[in-house]
């Protein structure tokens, strides 16, 4: 399971720099600045939680016993698919009802620290 997240949160890496490079280049001309920083934040998040997903897998590795980890990795992918890609979707197609999908990535990002933090505690 360890190398699973660390290849998925380096898929997630590189597919972050490649969209913040996109709308560096090529989105500067198709987006208003509030949208842009839509899809920013979606960059950011992602590119965090990418990490996160590594720093899971690692601890995966070297906690094998902890399942909570595995849940805590899940968790933060949820949190990207539904909190960056909810704003990459809402900046691109400015379809505003997609903001309400948000939140709930952004539950699974805070639930998945959580879950991390416990199951560290209790190792």
């Amino acid at each position: 399971m360890d190398k699973i997240f660390i290849t998925i949160g380096s898929f997630a890496a590189f597919i972050g720099v490649g969209l913040g490079a996109f709308a560096a280049h090529g989105l500067r001309s198709r987006l208003s600045e509030q949208m842009l920083t839509v899809w920013k934040t979606g960059v950011d998040y992602q590119m965090m939680h990418a990490l996160g997903l590594i720093l899971v897998g690692i601890l995966t590795h070297l906690y094998s016993d902890i399942a909570s980890l595995k849940f805590a990795g899940w968790l933060f992918l949820l949190g990207i698919i539904l909190f960056s890609g909810s704003l990459y979707l809402l900046a691109f197609f400015e379809i505003r009802k997609l903001g309400m999908i948000t939140p709930f990535g952004g539950l699974a990002f805070l639930a998945g620290w959580l879950v991390l933090a416990i199951g560290m505690m209790r190792q």
